[in-house]
């Protein structure tokens, strides 16, 4: 069989190491200047030294594929490389080699058309299943990371009281190196889709306080001064002046107010909102009419959430 095989360098985890204990020496200094001392850089090299750690044991990377494959099984659009079991080993892994052409080819030419349209939703709906379902988070969802395969699907249907065949190309998404995950614990996950829901009902002040819950040590300065600012946002946001702006946008400045006003965010809620933006950037580009955000909030009003989104989900992109 043809294999994919990929080698950890020698000595790479004692480099990292090494490299994380200078990082975290000059993080330390950090917390002793006042200017400084909000941005907790000592907790973010912590979190950035485990993922950077978690990426080159590639035991764990095959780990990884097996849980994502699993969470996949039914779905006919989407799916991931197989470990090649026992050639596995925290050095060495050996999967299955994937082919496909890289998603950046339709993005860079991007144009209105079917396949384009249909990357966007089999995108979109893969990360929503991963965030809102599964709890297990595909973290590294740059185009890079992503195949496409193209196939033709015929059907017949009845036309004119005769049968006609009619066959159309379906796009298939492939995804690479799941070395770096996420799970949300039960607080966080909860907080986060009370956040999506307040952007949708453009509910400032309910958005603010879940953004100031995603760290439980909060070191904002006045987190009145953020609620009222984001309550100012959102009113303006959710007016007609502001029909042309793509809710994208509205999250970059969201992100923008926490960083102005110091807020803390927890390691892997901000790795779940940078991977939306990643996500919602190469969509925009393929569809400009599809939002992730929209698609997003549609889902979290449906009646009795989980069992609602487990069934729609996988009646839509399973066979």
């Amino acid at each position: 069989m043809t294999v994919a095989v990929k080698v950890r360098h020698p000595g790479v985890s004692d480099v990292i190491r090494r490299d994380f204990i200078i990082i975290n020496w000059a993080a330390n200094l950090s917390t002793l200047i006042p200017g400084l001392k909000w941005l907790r850089l000592d907790e973010s090299v912590r979190q950035f030294a485990v993922f950077m750690l978690t990426q080159v044991d590639l035991a764990r990377e095959a780990a990884h594929l097996s849980r994502f494959l699993y969470n996949f099984r039914s779905w006919k659009d989407v799916s991931f490389p197989r470990p090649v079991y026992p050639l596995v080993h925290p050095a060495v892994l050996v999967e299955t080699y994937e082919h496909g052409e890289s998603v950046s080819n339709f993005i860079e030419f991007s144009e209105e058309s079917h396949v384009n349209r249909r990357l966007a939703h089999i995108g979109t709906h893969t990360f929503l299943k991963m965030l809102l379902i599964d709890n297990f988070i595909h973290a590294d969802m740059h185009p890079g990371n992503i195949l496409v395969r193209l196939h033709r699907q015929t059907k017949e249907k009845e036309l004119t009281k005769r049968k006609t065949s009619i066959s159309r190309t379906q796009p298939h998404l492939v995804f690479l190196d799941v070395g770096l995950t996420a799970e949300l614990s039960n607080k966080d996950r909860g907080t986060l889709l009370e956040f999506f829901k307040a952007v949708a009902l453009r509910d400032g002040r309910t958005a603010a306080q879940c953004t100031l819950d995603f760290c439980s040590n909060q070191s904002c300065p006045n987190p009145e001064a953020f609620r009222e600012e984001l309550e100012k946002s959102f009113k303006f946001w959710g007016s007609r002046e502001a029909d042309v702006i793509h809710p994208g946008e509205c999250m970059q400045e969201l992100l923008e107010q926490v960083r102005r006003h110091k807020v803390n965010i927890d390691g892997n809620v901000c790795t779940v909102m940078v991977t939306i933006m990643v996500l919602e950037g190469w969509q925009r580009k393929l569809d400009p009419e599809f939002s992730i955000m929209q698609t997003l909030q549609n889902l979290l009003f449906k009646q009795d959430l989980a069992e609602s989104l487990a069934y729609t989900m996988n009646g839509i992109m399973a066979p």
